[in-house]
């Protein structure tokens, strides 16, 4: 009551008795930290999430990403899995009416025009098989799937797959981790999708590097990020999302060998009623590997 009633610091207070009583309750310290942090004492906060890390073995709520979002330790590397689990898996049920209703979010409609201009630029008429990363609730899918023979969708919750098994948009699901789930593919899919997703997977370079090898030569990725117009190619916001540099990525996308077809920036949704600026792009691996071509007998024909 203290807290929705905007008194933090007395909601704080409440807190610290509860604790002093269960000092083993990770979600009492994790509760506390954001009391203290919406009362303004970053210094208590933190406090109480380094507490909470200690306790937390699984990182289910994300202490390492609290404390590295207030510059007090390292973001590290890679998705903070515990945490990204736990937070869909407990989303799931309002995930659509949140994202539609109130955050005003349009990632998969605009991801999906993108596509279907390169489609008819392309002259492509069909995906073969198309791959959708952190499904969630199928929003993507549902748009992806009148032009996709095979569609599967990947997500790390299972709460998700739950969620979206049920509208039978996807041919399968898999509960995986992203960069685990395509380092088990090699050039299997002529579409990739990841909307509203890589902003839970932090340096982009790792996440390509596993994504290149599992498109098949000639076929599209399409993914959104969240954008800052700094020089660091990406930083962790007070939201736990991370935000990418627009240079940076193009340079990524260069060095994993995709050919940028679009690359645009828009706002994809509201924070807290703010509009979150973000980049919408769509790549393509290249129809050939020339490095390998040229590895062949010179004296053949090629065809492109």
């Amino acid at each position: 009551m203290l807290a929705d009633s905007g008194d933090h610091a007395a909601a704080a207070e409440l807190m610290e008795q509860a604790l002093e009583i269960m000092p083993s309750w990770p979600a009492g310290w994790d509760l506390l930290g954001s009391y203290q942090e919406k009362a303004g004492n970053a210094a208590a906060a933190i406090a109480a999430w380094r507490r909470l890390e200690a306790l937390d073995d699984g990182g289910l709520f994300g202490a390492r990403l609290k404390l590295a979002a207030h510059d007090a330790a390292p973001a590290g590397g890679g998705t903070a899995l515990g945490y990204v689990e736990a937070l869909f898996d407990q989303y799931a049920p309002q995930f659509e009416q949140s994202l539609l209703g109130k955050l005003g979010y349009r990632v998969p409609e605009m991801l999906d025009r993108l596509v279907e201009e390169e489609m008819a630029h392309l002259g492509i008429a069909w995906f073969d098989k198309a791959l959708d990363l952190g499904c969630g609730t199928g929003l993507m899918g549902m748009r992806l799937r009148e032009k996709v023979g095979i569609l599967e969708g990947v997500d790390i919750s299972a709460a998700m797959i739950a969620e979206t098994a049920r509208k039978g948009i996807y041919d399968s699901l898999q509960k995986a981790e992203l960069v685990a789930a395509l380092n088990a593919r090699r050039a299997e899919a002529d579409l990739m999708t990841a909307a509203d997703v890589l902003i839970y997977c932090g340096a982009l370079p790792p996440v390509l590097s596993a994504l290149v090898p599992a498109l098949k030569p000639g076929g599209l990725v399409a993914f959104s990020l969240e954008a800052h117009e700094g020089e660091e190619a990406v930083f962790l916001r007070p939201s736990l999302r991370y935000a990418h540099g627009i240079a940076a990525t193009r340079d990524a996308l260069v060095v994993a060998g995709l050919d940028v077809l679009r690359f645009e920036t828009a706002i994809l949704r509201l924070d807290r009623g703010a509009p979150i600026a973000g980049i919408l792009v769509v790549a393509r691996k290249p129809a050939m590997d020339l490095s390998a071509a040229n590895d062949g007998d010179s004296g053949g024909d090629v065809a492109a």
